[in-house]
């Protein structure tokens, strides 16, 4: 039957097309039937491919042909390329799309196979860009018309922050953007106009008001989740001012910002942009706007600022920070006065030199201003007086310092709305201000005796040992008058209330094996016991650890001397045990006592404690171990209160949590670390028991409590301390004469040699009977509670029999008129020269012989302090020693 039948004429040289019209052409002109239509099981199983009456019947694609080919149980058929088919794509292959039809967007690209399917036209791409700048445009003009211009006055109106006592009582409300007024542009003088525009922005009346490259550094830092950054314009600055309902970091709202920035460029007079950007800057010192900044800075209006003052101006708007020259290191130690006045004043000069090469101020006018305009006190504009000032400084400062976990930056705080519960106790706030008052009224006479009493200052703080928290401060006579917070940075040296970090370091790690090198004497070590004997002789001959005495880069022998130059002890040996040592304030024996453990192991244990690194000076001077150092009041307080609570270390806080709109945005969370073992701790404070029951503060005792403490006063009488605690409270004590003058930049601390009619001040004076007429009232219905009995630690060191231990002299309060070197701090300490050899620990060795003109400590009432180094006897460098719970806006204070 095959034979009979004969397949249609195949068209030639036509392909689809061809084959196309041939098989119209050869049709009786009816439409192909659909499969199956006539019955035949050949069209129902698709056996012949062809259609009654020899029509092709066409496949649908490879769907279709998989579905023909299931249904007939046959292979498909590779199209025949005589018919003006084409073969089928391999396998895998994309399915190209008919030619025949047309898609708005061709992609994937019809015609193409593999990957030159996925490849755009030129067409497609073209259009795309076309319509990404055309959504751009409407984006932009739909952001263009939604923001409004915003109005700088509206901002005037912050809210305040509310600071709260301890026991949930309001303190105060402040913190919000009062200080402010509103000036017009004829009152700001031109070479304060011309100044901003000459450092931020000289092109700013000619430029569109945007920077487009600074936008997208901007954008690009935040989306990478960096700081954020401010536009570069002076129109940009202005809007971020105004905006201050909206400071969140966000891209949108940077976005906002730039859709107002051009708004504002666009429809707002040059000159009343610059008036509302210089009346909405920030000055520093909470002044906002320049009026206040000229009253803040020079008591004077606006409109009466010389160009000095106004290039001065223009770089507190680079941040008052880091260049208010009274400095901020509560916010940053690196922020001293000194560094501050040197970066002012080199902004200052550019700012004044830029002014000249853009035509804005006359040569010979701008040399009238080659140095810093004198300042006032930082203070004079502030509502805030007497502790108020210090304490809301210190909440503030320990917020910002510790914003990454407070979440507060100065912006929020100036923003304002902010509940801030501080730790302050109300009541002994008000006792111990009470307390230095009464003690200041009643003996410091700056009229009666100006050149002994005058700058006289004292400061003070409390810590609850159990958990850090600053029960109290005395920051100064009032935070309007007086700048320094004195419970936080003075840089006045803490002298011997130092040692018992000393005693504490021979107790945790003993003292090095003399005969074993440097390595091996690290690990062999012998705990100390306070029953140890050490040498109480005056001038004592300082060695190191192997028995090689100890000297100064100059090559000159150290001869440490006591208070008075008074040995203690019997001669020739002159043997004391550390108890006594320590009651007795013998600076040699704890001079000696360091060498011994390592100066090394006495800086850690200090830190261990809670005192700052940073406040910590001379490490590598044998004089370290006697108090050359000068950490806060708080510090001190706080590490106190690491023995008081058996060796655990609670860092000192200011703030217990913070409550905004959205509600508990901070809450502190006690930290406790293990400093020292209890036994260790325990027998620190065993041996502090002793100083006040029957040492040098005795003026400190509490009828009916037991109270641990240690007196300290410094080389040249410049400070004295009285530091002690009982399980309850831990309380510091300082007193000193340091000129607080903001516009000097000489400041000094002074000798209190004759200070309130007395011969000499020291830590048994004056702090020790502050500290025990505040702590009186301040414990005043509180249970006294007893310390822990001490274990017994250590071995007694250099153990030999002894007759009791008597002072050879009466204890004297003259200054030893003995020299001292000097070294410079900077230098490490030299190795040390075996100028004369002595055994160790044999004290019958010849201890003199070393010079008289160097090496010698001069000592102090408590045990003094040498005067090597002593880098704030000639300067009133703070040295950045905030507390670390906040300070004065700024660091780590708390």
């Amino acid at each position: 039957m095959s034979e009979h039948r004969r397949k249609p004429p195949q068209p030639q040289g036509g392909g689809r097309a061809a084959g196309r019209r041939g098989q119209s052409g050869s049709s009786s002109g009816r439409r192909a039937a659909p499969r199956g239509a006539t019955g035949s099981p050949s069209d129902a199983y698709g056996a012949d491919p062809y259609g009654a009456g020899g029509e092709e019947r066409p496949y649908g694609g490879r769907a279709e042909a998989r579905r023909a080919a299931q249904r007939g149980g046959g292979r498909r058929r590779a199209a025949d390329p005589a018919r003006g088919g084409r073969r089928a794509a391999p396998a895998g292959r994309g399915r190209a799309v008919d030619p025949g039809r047309k898609r708005i967007i061709d992609y994937p690209r019809a015609g193409r196979y593999g990957w030159h399917r996925w490849v755009p036209s030129w067409k497609l791409v073209t259009g795309m860009f076309i319509g990404f700048l055309g959504s751009l445009v409407a984006v932009a003009g739909i952001g263009y018309a939604m923001v409004s211009v915003p109005n700088v006055a509206d901002t005037a109106t912050a809210q305040n922050n509310v600071y709260y006592w301890a026991d949930g009582s309001q303190m105060v409300a402040t913190g919000g953007e009062t200080n402010r007024q509103i000036i017009n542009l004829a009152q700001i003088p031109k070479a304060m106009q011309f100044a901003v525009i000459s450092q931020e922005n000289k092109t700013f009346y000619t430029d569109s008001g945007i920077d487009p490259k600074g936008i997208a550094r901007a954008v690009l830092n935040m989306a990478r989740g960096g700081e954020t950054q401010g536009g570069s314009t002076i129109t940009q600055q202005y809007v971020k001012n105004a905006m201050l309902n909206d400071q969140s970091q966000t891209i949108s709202r940077k976005f906002k910002e730039i859709f107002v920035a051009i708004k504002v460029g666009a429809t707002v007079d040059k000159d009343d942009i610059m008036a509302g950007y210089l009346n909405s800057a920030y000055y520093g010192r909470n002044a906002y706007g320049i009026q206040a900044a000229a009253r803040a800075y020079f008591n004077k209006d606006a409109v009466d600022l010389n160009p000095g003052e106004c290039a001065f101006l223009a770089a507190m708007l680079k941040g008052a920070t880091y260049y208010d020259p009274a400095g901020a290191t509560s916010i940053d130690p690196a922020a001293t006065a000194e560094a501050n006045a040197v970066r002012a004043e080199r902004q200052m000069q550019d700012t004044l030199n830029k002014m000249v090469e853009y035509g804005h101020l006359d040569a010979q006018e701008r040399n009238r201003y080659r140095t810093l305009p004198k300042v006032q006190n930082p203070r004079s504009n502030t509502r805030l007086s007497g502790q108020i000032g210090y304490l809301v400084d210190l909440a503030n400062s320990y917020l910002v310092t510790h914003q990454n976990e407070t979440h507060v930056t100065q912006q929020k705080l100036r923003e304002g709305g902010l509940s801030i519960y501080t730790t302050f106790d109300k009541k002994k706030i008000q006792a111990l201000e009470a307390s230095v008052t009464a003690v200041q009224k009643a003996n410091i006479k700056p009229k009666l005796r100006p050149q002994y009493d005058t700058h006289v200052q004292f400061g003070g703080a409390s810590v609850d040992p159990t958990t850090g928290a600053i029960k109290a401060i005395y920051g100064g006579e009032d935070a309007t008058k007086h700048f320094t917070n004195n419970a936080d940075a003075t840089g006045a040296q803490v002298g011997s209330t130092f040692k018992p970090f000393v005693l504490a370091a021979a107790m945790k790690w003993g003292v090095r094996d003399a005969k074993l090198g440097p390595d091996q004497a690290q690990d062999e070590r012998t705990i100390v016991s306070p029953k140890s004997l050490y040498s109480g002789k005056n001038k004592l001959k300082i060695k190191d650890y192997q028995g090689n005495v100890w000297t100064n880069e100059k090559g000159e022998e150290w001869l440490q001397t006591n208070d008075g130059d008074q040995s203690y002890g019997n001669p020739p040996k002159y043997m004391i045990d550390l108890r006594e040592a320590m009651r007795e304030s013998v600076n040699s024996a704890f001079v000696q006592l360091g060498m011994d453990v390592g100066l090394d192991k006495v800086k850690e244990a200090a830190v261990d404690a809670g005192l700052l690194e940073s406040s910590l000076a001379g490490t590598n001077y044998p004089s370290f171990s006697i108090g050359i150092s000068d950490p806060s009041a708080i510090r001190m307080a706080g590490a106190y209160a690491t023995f008081a609570a058996s060796g655990k270390q609670r860092d000192p806080y200011s703030v217990d949590k913070v409550v905004s709109k959205d509600g508990v945005t901070y809450e502190h969370k006690t930290v406790t670390k293990q400093a020292f073992t209890a036994k260790v701790a325990d027998n620190v404070t065993d041996v502090l028991k002793t100083v006040v029951d029957k040492g040098t503060g005795t003026a400190a005792k509490l009828p009916g409590r037991q109270v641990a403490g240690k007196t300290g006063t410094t080389d040249g009488n410049k400070s004295a301390w009285f530091v002690g605690y009982t399980p309850q409270l831990s309380t510091a004590i300082t007193m000193f004469r340091y000129d607080d003058d903001a516009s000097n930049k000489n400041r000094t601390f002074l000798k209190m040699f004759g200070t309130g009619g007395q011969k000499k001040i020291h830590g048994a004076s004056f702090p020790a009977q502050i500290w025990h007429d505040y702590m009186a009232e301040a414990l005043k219905g509180t249970p006294a509670e007893p310390f822990p009995t001490p274990e017994p630690i250590g071995e007694v060191v250099n153990e030999q029999p002894s007759p009791t231990p008597t002072p050879s002299a009466t204890e004297s309060e003259e200054e030893s008129p003995s020299p001292t070197p000097s070294p410079s701090q900077s230098q490490t300490s030299p190795s040390p020269t075996p100028t004369g050899k002595c055994k160790p620990w044999d004290w019958t060795c010849d201890q003199s012989g070393g010079t008289t003109t160097g090496g010698t400590d001069t000592g102090g009432t408590d045990g003094g302090v040498s005067s090597s180094p002593s880098p704030t006897d000639t300067s009133g460098n703070t040295r950045g020693n905030q507390n670390g719970g906040g300070g004065l806006f700024g660091g780590p204070a708390g």
